[in-house]
């Protein structure tokens, strides 16, 4: 199994973006049913990410194939990290490539004191991911009686509870 990563150029944005919100559409279909409300992450929501200064972003390959897809916020002063944007292909899934991947990032990125992520708080295939795979654990959780500060109020019933994750690197 040859995983590796390949640098996201700009010019592939829209290409990245459209993969986004096709994998994070997956779950809320299974969770709350089809919506014409639009798309569960905005593209304002993506660039965010895509385009902070500190933000590395990469396709994931097996072999040749393309498998997904991460954007890191790498901040070098602090070392505190976050995983902002992840998804494996859900042909990829169960096949423990998702902790590989994640295995390997954290080798990629071995001077991180803290890494950092969010998750729907209905994402138990993600909860179950982060905390008994790769060893985060839930340290907040945000909903209509504790907000999260750092973003705004949403329209999107899903978007209002999540939890946050950390784990802290030895």
């Amino acid at each position: 199994m040859n995983i590796y990563f390949k640098k996201v150029e700009e010019k592939e944005y829209n290409s990245f973006r459209q993969d986004v919100k096709e994998v994070f559409a997956i779950a809320v279909v299974e969770e709350f049913g089809d919506s014409d409300d639009g798309d569960v992450i905005l593209d304002e929501d993506i660039n965010e990410s895509l385009f902070n200064p500190n933000a590395e972003t990469y396709y994931i390959y097996l072999d040749d194939k393309k498998i997904g897809g991460v954007v890191l916020n790498i901040n070098n002063m602090t070392q505190h990290n976050s995983l902002d944007l992840f998804y494996i292909y859900p042909d990829c899934h169960s096949k423990g490539i998702g902790q590989k991947v994640w295995y390997m990032i954290e080798e990629k990125y071995p001077k991180t004191k803290v890494w950092e992520l969010v998750t729907p708080y209905f994402e138990k295939r993600n909860i179950n991911f982060y905390v008994n795979k790769c060893g985060f654990h839930i340290v907040e959780f945000f909903n209509k009686y504790h907000k999260d500060p750092r973003i705004g109020d949403s329209d999107y019933e899903f978007k209002e509870e999540f939890f946050r994750f950390e784990k802290v690197m030895k």
